[in-house]
């Protein structure tokens, strides 16, 4: 199903076509722009949006070479999820 992005929300997904994205289809990627990305109001919007388990699930197996290493540290701690 496609998801409605908020404005606030665009500016981290800039490259994408935000009114195609689809929550499940593109779930690890909105999960990895905003939480690499975003400011808190856009993250309180993918913790309204997404399941925590979906959240934990795009840390444990991040997208290669999109994190930052600093935000991917902080939101494992956040979320305790160990890298493999």
């Amino acid at each position: 199903m496609r998801i409605i992005i908020p404005p606030y929300v665009k500016p981290f997904l800039w490259s994408y076509d935000t009114d195609r994205l689809d929550d499940e289809r593109d779930k690890k990627r909105i999960v990895t722009n905003v939480l690499n990305l975003g400011t808190k109001k856009a993250t309180d919007w993918l913790f309204s949006v997404f399941k925590k388990e979906d959240i934990r699930n795009a840390l444990m197996e991040p997208l290669r070479g999109e994190w930052n290493k600093k935000s991917l540290n902080l939101w494992s701690l956040i979320f305790n999820v160990h890298q493999k």
